[in-house]
C-alpha cells in the first residue's frame, strides 16, 4: 500500500474505500484486504484520515475487473511500483484507444496484456 501523490490522483477518475467494494463484492473487509495484499487490487492511501481507497475501475459490480490481476502481475513482474501501474493503468493510450483501466474493463484485456508484456522488452 502506497501513498497517493497528486499526479496519480489527478489521473484515476474515482476511488472506492475498502469497505464500499467489500460490500460491491458480498464480502468482508478482511477479504478486500487479501485481495491487496495477494497483489489482485492496488490499494493506496489518500484523503484527510488516509484511508485505503482503490481505483473504482478496477470493480465491476460484484466482481474485479476481467484480466486486472494478470496484468498487475505482468506489470509487477516488469519491475513496476504501484504508483507506476496505476500512472501507465490511467495515462491514455491512442493506440487502445482511452486507457488501459478503461480497456480492461470493456473486456479487451488481451490488448492490454500484450502492452504489458512489451514494457519488459
Amino acid at each position: 500500500m502506497t501513498e497517493i501523490d497528486a499526479k496519480i490522483d489527478a489521473l484515476v477518475p474515482a476511488w472506492l474505500t475498502l469497505p464500499d467494494i467489500a460490500e460491491m463484492l458480498g464480502v468482508e473487509v478482511t477479504r478486500v484486504r487479501q485481495l491487496v495484499k495477494e497483489g489482485q487490487l492496488i490499494a493506496v492511501r489518500r484523503g484527510e484520515n488516509r484511508a485505503l481507497h482503490v481505483p473504482a475501475a478496477f470493480i465491476d459490480e460484484d466482481k474485479v475487473v476481467k484480466g486486472l490481476t494478470g496484468t498487475l502481475t505482468l506489470l509487477r513482474d516488469d519491475g513496476f511500483t504501484d504508483e507506476e501501474m496505476l500512472e501507465w493503468l490511467f495515462t491514455p493510450d491512442e493506440s487502445l484507444p482511452g486507457t488501459p483501466a478503461q480497456a480492461l474493463s470493456e473486456n479487451r484485456g488481451t490488448e492490454v496484456k500484450r502492452r504489458a508484456q512489451a514494457l519488459a522488452v
